[in-house]
């Protein structure tokens, strides 16, 4: 006989596939038996038509292509008698999907079975139907499923139920039509029909809002005697499992109150008492009756209830946590999660089980109960919590070291409320974690020691006690290296000593030590390194004893190959060397950087270039009162590597920030005319260029950028300097400062010369109810790439106008210069008027014409006002 012939059993031909020794050997008999079910398909065979079926559907579960034998199964499903019928619904729910257009041909054999007299045959249609029914096979079907919810066997009865949720969740417009015949099988004392029309309510409440308020009404108080009849029943062996009845139709009987209950009191207080029932007397050692526990916690955490019985919930939840099965540990402390915000006063008399849940062995239940005891953590509790959990930091595996600092961060950042104690404790994590601490955290630190003005001495020296025993850990030695350049004088001197420190002995040798450790340590990053160096420069000036030990230090980094540290150390030695005058100014100590703006950063609520402080000024620590001025950013929203980097400790001078230089505060302002002081002179004389000659109307301020580190850091350094390109500011005439490159040296600087007559029509650049502006336009003869725009601000308000600040921003094909304004005060109702020069230079004249974003920033009865727009329609000749 031949083994592929279409007479072959299916049990051959598995025993052959089975046999084959490798893939290739399977395709090959897999092949073979295809093309003999292929030739009898074609030949029509009715006798074997069945036993091909069968075998393409063991075919199919290996994943090979099927999709020729599909109309076989259908021709299956239309013979008469049982045998070939359930071959053929078999494979129709197997081989075809409800995507299949072939699909639709079997409607009208369905609804001929669905109305057969053998309840089998029936049975085996709604099978089908449940699993494959489509949108318009439901809406065909519907009336006879229906029908077929009061049939009188109750195995099709179940079958029909549980065809129906099929049909409402494809057509829930077709629910209205289940909902009496659902009803009515919730009184069923036959568990399995029971069990499948609870469901059925179920998803019908879900889909349907009139369902739910019938069932609310019409069911629940029959449920409820149902639930209690089950809970108080007898032993049945038919339904018993753990000495549980049923426990599959508590559960479902649970999730239908519970729907049921959300949101009604009247229907709540009906089911109070059974819950208060099945949640003291179900046994709890086995897995059946801990499924039941869980269930009815959920149906009690979701249902309006007072608060005596979700006290009991939490209570079981709590039995749960010390049970040894992981599972369960695991759902309890997910259930715990949603039930802390309905009742947190409960769930915090658990809060020594959540902890030690935090030290399990299994990862899940560790970052779970972690992520409760964050929940957890209030003003009154979090400072034995966050000791426990720093206890555990110290012997945490290093794979749960990164969840559990953030947490612990994250949780004294939040409830801290003294900055003592915030210190401390992270300290501790630093010294502990300090690797797995992000970068964001330490700066945070930095921002609160640096406000921490009467906690500075006692900071320096906790850091210098923590580096002794944690030197690897490289935000600790950030932070560390940081405070020691700040305040080295007070760590040698001991200063601001605290009534609970120990006395310590630091010599300035010892200091420098510390910083040289970090330079040269072999783990230390670029970061880390570059810091060190900025702090050795600043102690050059506070430890003269040691200047020339430093200097040695610093030098040995010009042989470099990392081109940051290289530039610093060469920088930092010309200025010990050759600029010891200045060198204590320069070196003063960072002025306090502002806590809520760098808060309001990290919360996301604030932009990360754009510094709001609303204070009108800020004590620095060299008594330099700095006032608030309008932010400079970039107008026309262009991200370049060439844009100038706003200071992020409070939107004033980046020089008078970063190095604490007394410069008038005017000098960094856009537009204001004033004249900057000789600090600026010094801080070009710094790379030994020599004096700038004398040019007329400069229009840019330079601006230091860090060009290794975050610019986000609450630190800066000294790089070099650089000028914006395509965002400029007004200077004073008096004494400018010319624009200067590193590389080039200083770049010419044309004066503006005088108009030569409006070549066009002058017109509005801006009008608003409070200010108008006016532009008229000249050329200056052979030169028609240059526009000289004449810009006239006049006051439409009945308030003076004071700190009148004009920016304007241009794309890169253009080129703008700003002259110093007329005044920095606007009068009232036009009485006066303020004028300014702008100078444009369109690389591609002719080609492009001009654009503009302006900025106009004042100040009206003492509150900054802010008016911006953008200007589109300048002559295409200019």
């Amino acid at each position: 006989m031949n083994p592929f012939s279409s007479v072959t059993r299916l049990r051959d031909m598995i025993r052959a596939i089975r046999a084959c020794k490798t893939a290739a050997e399977e395709r090959a008999v897999v092949r073979k038996e295809c093309a003999t079910i292929r030739a009898s398909i074609n030949e029509n065979d009715q006798d074997y038509r069945h036993r091909n079926v069968a075998k393409l559907m063991f075919i199919h579960m290996l994943g090979y292509p099927t999709h020729f034998g599909q109309m076989e199964c259908l021709k299956l499903i239309a013979s008469a008698g049982f045998p070939e019928k359930r071959i053929g619904y078999l494979g129709l729910m197997l081989l075809l999907d409800e995507r299949q257009e072939v699909l639709m041909l079997v409607t009208n054999s369905l609804k001929q079975d669905l109305n057969h007299s053998n309840q089998y045959i029936v049975g085996l249609a709604l099978c089908a139907l449940g699993n494959i029914c489509s949108t318009e096979m439901a809406q065909d079907l519907a009336p006879e499923v229906v029908r077929l919810l009061q049939f009188r066997d109750p195995n099709v009865r179940k079958k029909a139920a549980l065809c129906s949720i099929r049909i409402i969740k494809k057509v829930p417009d077709l629910s209205e039509n289940f909902v009496n015949p659902a009803a009515a099988l919730l009184k069923e004392k036959h568990h399995g029909v029971l069990i499948t029309g609870v469901q059925l309510c179920t998803d019908l409440c879900k889909v349907s809002a009139e369902a739910l308020e019938y069932f609310r009404k019409k069911c629940t108080e029959g449920l409820v005697k149902t639930l209690k009849d089950v809970a108080n029943s007898p032993y049945s062996p038919e339904y018993d499992i753990a000495g549980i009845t049923d426990p599959f139709l508590h559960i479902r009987l649970l999730k239908l109150l519970r729907v049921l209950g959300q949101g009604d009191a009247d229907a709540s207080d009906l089911m109070n008492d059974i819950l208060a029932q099945v949640a003291t007397k179900t046994e709890s050692n086995k897995n059946a009756g801990n499924a039941i526990l869980y269930e009815c916690v959920e149906t009690i955490m979701s249902i309006e209830d007072n608060g005596g019985l979700r006290v009991l919930a939490i209570n079981i939840l709590g039995r749960f946590l010390s049970n040894r099965d992981n599972n369960i540990r695991y759902v309890a402390l997910n259930m715990l999660m949603k039930a802390i915000t309905v009742d947190a006063q409960a769930v915090q008399r658990h809060r020594a089980t959540i902890v030690e849940c935090v030290k399990d062995s299994d990862a899940s239940i560790r970052k779970r109960a972690l992520e409760l005891v964050h929940l957890l953590v209030n003003e009154s509790n979090v400072k034995p919590l966050t000791k426990e959990l720093i206890e555990y930091l110290e012997v945490s595996d290093q794979d749960f070291k990164g969840d559990l600092t953030a947490k612990i961060c994250s949780i004294v950042e939040k409830f801290s409320q003294e900055k003592n104690w915030y210190i401390d404790q992270m300290l501790k994590v630093l010294s502990e974690a300090g690797n797995f601490v992000k970068d964001e955290v330490w700066h945070a630190l930095i921002v609160v020691i640096s406000n921490a003005s009467d906690l500075h001495g006692y900071t320096v020296r906790a850091l210098y006690r923590a580096l002794q025993l944690s030197s690897e850990q490289e935000s600790l030695v950030r932070v560390a290296v940081w405070c020691i350049g700040e305040y080295g004088d007070m760590l040698v001197n001991n200063v601001e000593m605290l009534g609970t420190e120990d006395p310590i002995t630091v010599t300035e040798s010892d200091a420098v030590d510390v910083i040289e450790i970090a330079i040269k340590h072999h783990g230390s990053d670029l970061t880390t390194k570059a810091m060190a160096l900025v702090s050795l420069l600043k102690l050059s000036s506070r430890f003269p004893s040691c200047s020339q030990r430093i200097k040695d230090i610093i030098v040995q980094c010009k042989g470099s190959l990392v081109l940051e540290l290289q530039q610093r150390s060469i920088e930092f030695n010309s200025i010990i060397e050759r600029h010891q005058n200045i060198t204590s100014t320069l070196v003063e100590r960072m002025p306090v950087l502002d806590e809520a703006t760098f808060s309001g950063r990290r919360a996301g609520s604030l932009p990360a270039t754009i510094s709001t402080s609303s204070a009108a000024s800020v004590k620095l620590p060299n008594g330099v009162s700095k006032p608030s001025v309008a932010p400079l950013v970039d107008l026309l929203d262009l991200t370049s590597d060439d844009a100038p980097a706003p200071s992020s400790s409070g939107g004033g001078d980046l020089l008078h920030d970063i190095l604490g230089i007394n410069l008038s505060p005017a000098s960094s302002q856009l537009g204001t005319g004033q004249t900057p002081k000789s600090g600026t002179d010094v801080l070009l004389d710094l790379l030994s260029i020599g004096s700038p000659p004398p040019v007329q109307n400069s229009s840019s301020t330079p601006d230091i950028l860090s060009s290794g580190l975050d610019n986000k850091s609450p630190f800066a350094t000294l790089d070099g300097l650089k000028s914006p390109s395509h965002i400029t500011q007004a200077t004073s005439p008096a004494g400018p400062v010319p624009v200067m490159d590193l590389l080039d040296g200083f770049g010419p600087n044309p004066s503006v010369s005088e108009n030569n007559g409006p070549a066009h029509p002058s017109f509005a650049a801006f009008e608003s109810s409070s200010l108008k502006i006016i532009f008229n336009f000249s050329k200056p003869p052979g030169n028609p790439q240059t526009t000289l725009i004449q810009a006239t601000f006049t006051n439409l308000s009945p308030t003076a106008y004071t700190d009148f600040i004009f920016q304007a921003a241009v794309p890169k094909f253009l080129q703008l210069h700003l002259d110093p304004a007329s005044s920095n005060t606007l009068p009232a109702s036009g009485i006066g008027t303020i004028n300014q020069t702008l100078r444009v230079t369109n690389s591609q004249h002719g080609k492009k014409s001009l654009v503009m974003r302006i900025r106009v920033a004042y100040k009206a009865n003492n509150k900054d006002v802010l008016e911006e727009g953008q200007i589109n329609n300048f002559p295409r000749d200019l």
